[in-house]
Order: C-alpha cells, then sequence, then structure tokens
C-alpha cells in the first residue's frame, strides 16, 4: 500500500507540473493533462482516428511476429554456441559488439530491402529482441556450474536430462531476464520503425498527429501506445517472477 500511494503521489506531482508548465508555453507545442484528457477520451470513442482499432491490431500482430522470431532463432543461436564453448568464445564476442551499435542505424537498409511495409518493422523488432535473447541465453549457460554437470553426468544422466534437470533451471532466471527485455526492445522496435516510416500501425498515427500540430491527439496516442508497451511488460514481469520462485 505505501510502494502505491508513493507512485500515486509521484504521478500527481509529475501531473502538476505537467500542467504548469504546458499552460505557459505555446498551446500549439504544449498540451496541459486538461486538454489530453478529453482528447484521450474521444480517440479511444474512434471520433479522432476512427481507425485505431485496426492500426492498434496491425502494431500487436507486428510484435508478435518480431518477438516469435526474436526468441526462436536467439534460442536457437545461443543454445548452439553456448554448448559448442570454441563458437561460443569465437562468435560470443562479435555478437556483443554488434549488440553495441545503435539499432537506428540499421532501419534504412532494412527499409530499402523490405520496403515501407510491415516487414520492415518486424525486421526492426526482431533485430532489436535477437541480441539480448542471444546474449542471456550464452550467459546464463556460463553460470550453470560444471561440477553439477559432472556429478549428473557421473550418475548416468544423458545429455537431454543434465540440460534439462540441471542447465535449464541454473540458467532460468538469467534466460527469464533476456526473454522480458527483447520483448520491450521488440515492441520498441516496431513502434520506432512504424514512427521513422510506414503506412500504418500506431507509430503511423502518431506520426500524422504531429506533423498537423494536433498535439492534443499526438499525447492521446502516445499513451495508447505506452499502455501496449506497458502491458507487454507487465506480462513478460509475470513469467519472470514465476521463474524467480521455481530457481529459489
Amino acid at each position: 500500500m505505501s510502494v502505491a500511494l508513493v507512485r500515486l503521489g509521484l504521478l500527481a506531482a509529475l501531473l502538476a507540473a505537467w500542467e504548469i508548465a504546458a499552460r505557459a508555453g505555446n498551446p500549439a507545442l504544449y498540451v496541459p493533462p486538461s486538454a489530453a484528457l478529453p482528447a484521450l477520451g474521444a480517440l479511444l470513442a474512434l471520433r479522432s482516428y476512427p481507425t485505431l482499432p485496426a492500426h492498434f491490431l496491425l502494431t500487436l500482430r507486428e510484435v508478435v511476429a518480431a518477438y516469435a522470431l526474436a526468441v526462436a532463432a536467439g534460442l536457437a543461436v545461443g543454445f548452439g554456441l553456448g554448448l559448442n564453448r570454441t563458437l561460443g568464445r569465437a562468435y560470443g564476442p562479435i555478437l556483443a559488439a554488434l549488440y553495441a551499435v545503435p539499432a537506428v542505424v540499421w532501419y534504412p537498409s532494412l527499409m530499402l530491402f523490405f520496403g515501407l511495409d510491415a516487414a520492415s518493422k518486424i525486421a526492426f523488432g526482431f533485430l532489436l529482441g535477437f541480441f539480448p535473447i542471444t546474449l542471456a541465453v550464452l550467459a546464463g549457460m556460463r553460470q550453470v556450474s560444471a561440477h553439477l554437470v559432472t556429478v549428473a553426468r557421473a550418475f548416468g544422466a544423458g545429455p537431454v536430462t543434465v540440460f534439462v534437470k540441471v542447465m535449464l533451471p541454473g540458467m532460468l532466471f538469467t534466460l527469464v531476464g533476456g526473454l522480458r527485455t527483447g520483448l520491450a526492445l521488440s515492441v520498441i522496435g516496431v513502434i520506432v520503425g512504424e514512427i521513422l516510416g510506414s503506412k500504418a500501425g500506431m507509430g503511423s498515427l502518431i506520426t500524422h498527429a504531429y506533423g498537423l500540430l494536433r498535439t492534443a491527439d499526438y499525447v492521446a496516442l502516445v499513451v495508447v501506445t505506452l499502455a501496449l508497451i506497458v502491458g507487454c511488460d507487465g506480462a513478460a514481469s509475470l513469467l519472470e517472477r514465476r521463474a524467480a520462485r521455481w530457481t529459489a
């Protein structure tokens, strides 16, 4: 209860500061919460943007596709490199170096290759989600005690049993953390890709509202997009908590 009260107090303080600062600025550029709330109501009532559900579902489908591809490729590459120490030592630093490169530099090439449709947004979301998942798998496998693996094999456990009973529980918390980070970055990648260049999706609506100086609608669209991001992160957080209880 105390944590909730602190959060509510912080939110109220931020809204009050926003209201004061926005009222003192240019109304075409700065919108106070008192003006953003009616715009949010009109948006949810489908008066300002009647096609909002279609754009929202498109963005959600792109996020699901990008994240599914990132998980599949990240787990496959991560386990492949982790189970082969030579490959892991050879390619692990390369993956870490590529992950350090600002991801936005890749988007123009993806847009030229895939076009302005959903494929480039999915590719960008996949790219952002792939690296943290792969690196989390590698880090988790390196954390598993080699003595536990040796003891399990000494008692006659096969490779599958060793992986399921020893390696997976030992690396699960790190793996789930990487999956959560990959999900957040996949969502961000899809939305940023839509903002940088798209014909549809939540990012394209944000760009449209901003370009026409419909600042109140712009803020309302950002709030809806933030709700999507927070919802995805909340689902990942529940999975992370269950993993923490299992490994405790």
